[in-house]
């Protein structure tokens, strides 16, 4: 059965990265030396005091002696120590230098093609062909708007407004004239006015 994730992809190590990781190993193995001599110290300075309780002067001299020469290796493991990992930052500061100088040569290398296929020459002609359009522009314009009278002006401000309120599309007014409404209205037939009623009674009389 494949993969199913896939191949992991590897990590190209150089001989910077070796020589780190000796590095690197030797300062853990002299710290194992360091810490197992600090240990063996203080057992040699208890067993110093219990030869002076005993008695043992000169065993527990000779034993303060040698634990004095192994105080002194202790010192130098401690520089050696130090020396490794100063060692090893200068390496590693040295490997991220060299990738910032790999990217300014990329860049630097860029710039140069872009700059030869656009030369100081050729943007020179753009910018001058650019300026030339620009004034010719500007002399068809004042051409334009030298040749037309007030007249011309005029007319083409009607035709704007003209124009404007076509698109508005207003509804058209009919011209005829409404018919009127009588004041009125019609009177039922058996109904009349009272004031009509009165004046047939007085021409009766």
């Amino acid at each position: 059965m494949g993969n199913i994730f896939g191949r992991k992809r590897r990590t190209r190590v150089t001989e910077q990265d070796r020589a780190v990781l000796q590095l690197k190993q030797q300062r853990d193995k002299l710290k194992q030396y360091q810490k197992r001599i600090t240990l063996q110290l203080e057992k040699e300075r208890n067993l110093a005091k219990q030869l002076l309780k005993d008695g043992k002067k000169e065993k527990a001299l000779l034993l303060l002696k040698k634990k004095r020469y192994q105080d002194q290796l202790l010192d130098k493991t401690e520089n050696q120590i130090s020396n490794l990992e100063r060692m090893c930052q200068d390496i590693e500061f040295a490997q991220i230098e060299m990738k910032v100088i790999e990217g300014l040569k990329v860049g630097n290398d860029c710039l140069k093609s872009l700059h030869e296929a656009m030369s100081i020459e050729d943007v020179e002609r753009i910018m001058d062909e650019t300026q030339e359009a620009i004034e010719y522009q500007r002399e068809i314009d004042e051409m334009l708007a030298g040749s037309l009278t007030q007249e011309d002006e005029d007319a083409i401000l009607a035709e704007l407004e003209a124009i404007t309120q076509g698109d508005l599309d207003l509804p058209e007014v009919p011209d005829e004239s409404l018919p009127e409404v009588p004041e009125t209205a019609e009177e039922e037939p058996g109904q009349e006015r009272p004031r009509k009623k009165q004046e047939r009674e007085m021409l009766a009389v």
